[in-house]
């Protein structure tokens, strides 16, 4: 066992090592040549580079074929990005910079969380508190619980997934206003729910006026809540009491939602319940980075795995690149051998082959790039491995995106002429001139 652990370590840093050196002298290759082009400006070595660009177009089915391979690799690694951008705005658009969400410490989610009654008693009258329209302090004990659902037509009650069921307070519209409400807010101390619109139609009984079971109780949907597309879309409301007492979690609840007088109040709290032994044993984060923070792992997992897939299929990509200029380069031998008799010199010739390459691959980018914003039309389901339940969301492209895209497809088309590029600079002028 301990030789496989140590020929599995060995391996792994023989691997890393040798994509480390491949990266390391792909972009010293790139410093280099991009140097040389530099050096090439306001002189008439930049000829080959013109000639070879307007090529392009003369050899339109090769140039087709080549730039598809690669827009397809960039359009996966772009909706990829997207994917992941996705998630973090989504969590990031839940809730209110104003609010103030407070769990245990030690708790990545509500769900591990719990907090009791004093708890909620001693920060209602915290001076950071803001009041609510009928001068009360504007807090909520809410209690978040994970419940499987059956998917809608589903042939088994054993096919579907997980939800979050928060349990809200009267407070629950000031602290967390939804954008529409179709229908109406449940009444407290009913089995009445309000859902959120991602689930309306895709669970058995959520849709207005369904029956939902769950807890060993029936609930009655009287509402559905359009939360702008975020988190709260993929969860089910109810009234916190009866949840208590339906999932047996009474006198403890998740966490507490408070409304600040200030963004800036949420300092101010942190020390109060740091320097209060009675609330030392809690956090307080504001609700917008609370729920930024959910969305971490699963990006970072989405964006690993998602990387590696579109890196592997960037290798077959390069190859087409790399094959398609080596036929080009065996096609210009002549011309080739013409520009190096005119005295153009090697370095000429290099990057003209490159920057044909790296052309051929923006222009590819941009497609593949233009392609995948479509992705924004559509609405995609997820398992958040830090809450374990399911959440709605949309692709999102931002300028950040499109510059990774971009710069993707820069490198795989740089990759992918390079060696074809030396071949033709390196290529003696004689036998050039004949043809081969």
């Amino acid at each position: 066992m301990a030789v496989a652990k140590i020929l599995t370590l060995l391996v792994g840093i023989a691997i890393g090592g040798a994509l480390l050196g491949v990266v390391v002298g792909l972009i010293g290759s790139m410093i280099f040549v991009a140097v040389l082009g530099l050096t090439m400006l306001g002189r008439r070595d930049w000829v080959p580079v013109v000639y070879n660009v307007r090529s392009l177009g003369v050899r339109r089915w090769t140039t087709a074929v080549t730039a598809l391979g690669l827009a397809l690799v960039v359009f996966v690694f772009t909706t990829v990005l997207m994917l992941a951008s996705g998630v973090r705005e989504t969590l990031k658009a839940t809730g209110s910079a104003q609010n103030a969400k407070i769990i245990r410490k030690g708790s990545q989610t509500e769900v591990q969380s719990g907090l009791l009654p004093e708890h909620l008693r001693l920060l209602s009258s915290a001076a950071e508190v803001a009041s609510g329209q009928d001068g009360k302090p504007l807090t909520s004990a809410e209690l978040v619980v994970i419940i499987f659902a059956t998917r809608e037509g589903a042939e088994s009650d054993e096919i579907g997934t997980n939800l979050n069921v928060r349990g809200v307070g009267p407070k629950a519209l000031e602290l967390h206003s939804p954008k529409q409400l179709e229908g109406r807010m449940f009444r407290a101390g009913t089995s009445e729910i309000v859902i959120g619109k991602a689930l309306a139609g895709r669970f058995k009984g959520m849709r207005m006026g369904g029956q939902v079971k769950f807890a060993r109780r029936e609930w009655t949907v009287v509402g559905i809540a359009d939360q702008g597309g975020s988190a709260y879309d993929s969860e089910v409301w109810g009234d916190v009491d009866q949840f208590m007492d339906a999932f047996a979690r009474r006198p403890a609840f998740s966490s507490i939602t408070m409304r600040l007088k200030d963004k800036s109040a949420i300092t101010a709290l942190q020390t109060r319940i740091e320097g209060d032994p009675m609330l030392s044993q809690l956090e307080a984060k504001s609700e917008v980075d609370y729920w930024a923070s959910q969305s971490e792992q699963f990006s970072m997992f989405v964006q690993f795995l998602g990387i590696f897939v579109a890196v592997i299929f960037s290798f077959g990509a390069v190859l087409g690149a790399m094959i398609t200029m080596y036929a080009q380069v065996a096609a210009r031998t002549r011309e080739i051998g013409t520009l190096r008799a005119l005295g153009f010199r090697r370095r000429a010739v290099l990057v003209s082959f490159v920057a044909e390459s790296v052309i051929l691959a923006a222009l590819a980018g941009g497609v593949g790039t233009a392609a995948a914003s479509a992705m924004q039309l559509a609405s995609f389901t997820t398992m958040n491995f830090q809450t374990f339940s399911e959440m709605s969301f949309r692709f999102h492209m931002s300028g950040g995106v499109v510059a990774a895209a971009l710069g993707f497809a820069i490198v795989m088309g740089f990759a992918g002429g390079l060696l074809p590029a030396m071949r033709a600079a390196r290529m003696p002028i004689v036998r050039a001139t004949r043809g081969g």
